[in-house]
């Protein structure tokens, strides 16, 4: 029995809704990939992730119309080659003004429980906000780089299409927050090799690997889980009196002086200098300074006590840490501007 003409046409409308479906599907997972054992990200209600949004986030945080002078975008501080660090002691903003820290890494932020080196910020929306309003940054108000992107036809389109309103703080927070929570860092070699493949890692590194997660070094007690972070505040001993006030700039309490948020490891290789302030150059400083036990600084971590370590096991455990680079991230085309 033969098709009545309407019904061609529901079945080719049907045909047509699944492939077009499955293409979304397709596009949305080249932009977001969860590495094997991650947890699936959560997203809030009002900025589930789309490919519009993730794109309209990505021309923004390439943008420097950001910033008051339009010379300075977020992505001048954080640069994918460098795993979106700058590989700066700490990051200029517009008219080459310095500022007071080392940029972190954003790879991984969307599992991160709150920002910035002091926990002040909860969500990534929320953390826009700081550089465009610092005065050592952008130095610009976001109402009128809203103004700024009502002026441009193809900003207004894609805003539409991303959120259905025209460029506002709420649009301009969402899409920069939604793109980073792309930047999804779970390729490195140390990831093939605890997915099973024993190859992955060399002989040394996986040395380096034992040693990092012994009770000698400790070095796991602070660098733990999938971003390689208990995201607990510490003082790492680093000096014996530190200018910068660290956790205390928001709590006021003295026993957060100098306190810092533990930093994760991944694509470690790349992201130096080291440490809050950009002092530390190597990551055989690096280890060079745990060895040590650091300085006596009234509020320095227990956990920083020093440890004895060979040049072989030294060269072990930099080599553990190289693993953690994930050049799948880094060269990530889809990261990039187009």
């Amino acid at each position: 029995m033969g098709w009545k003409p309407e019904m061609q046409w529901i079945v080719f409308l049907l045909i047509f809704m699944i492939g077009s479906c499955q293409k979304e599907e397709t596009k949305v997972e080249a932009y977001f990939e969860v590495p094997a054992g991650f947890p699936i990200p959560a997203f809030p209600p009002d900025n589930e992730f789309t490919e519009v949004r993730f794109l309209l986030g990505r021309k923004l945080f390439y943008d420097p119309i950001l910033s008051s002078d339009s010379t300075v975008s977020c992505a001048t501080c954080h640069r994918p080659e460098f795993a979106f660090t700058d590989r700066k002691k700490v990051s200029e903003g517009i008219m080459s003004r310095i500022g007071t820290r080392n940029a972190p890494s954003l790879g991984n932020v969307v599992y991160q429980p709150y920002l910035l080196r002091e926990g002040g910020v909860p969500t990534l929306e929320m953390q826009v906000g700081v550089p465009i309003q610092e005065h050592n940054e952008f130095d610009d108000n976001i109402l009128l780089i809203a103004d700024k992107l009502n002026r441009q036809s193809n900003y207004r389109d894609l805003c539409l299409q991303a959120y259905n309103r025209l460029p506002d703080p709420f649009v301009i927070t969402r899409a920069i927050a939604c793109f980073e929570r792309a930047l999804i860092s779970g390729n490195s070699s140390y990831d093939k090799f605890i997915n099973g493949d024993q190859l992955a890692l060399s002989s040394s590194a996986k040395n380096g690997l034992k040693l990092f997660n012994s009770s000698a070094l400790k070095c796991s007690q602070c660098h733990s889980g999938i971003n390689f972070s208990n995201y607990a505040f510490i003082n790492n001993g680093l000096y014996e009196d530190d200018p910068d006030l660290g956790r205390m700039r928001l709590t006021n309490k003295e026993e957060d002086r100098s306190l810092f948020k533990v930093p994760s490891l991944r694509n470690v290789e790349v992201t130096y200098p080291y440490m809050h302030d950009g002092s530390i150059n190597s990551l055989e400083e690096i280890i060079e300074h745990y060895a040590s036990g650091g300085k006596n600084n009234p509020h320095k971590s227990p956990l920083i006590t020093g440890f004895t370590i060979t040049a072989q096991e030294k060269q072990d455990l930099v080599n553990f840490l190289k693993s953690l680079t994930d050049n799948h991230f880094i060269n990530n085309p889809n990261f990039r501007i187009q």
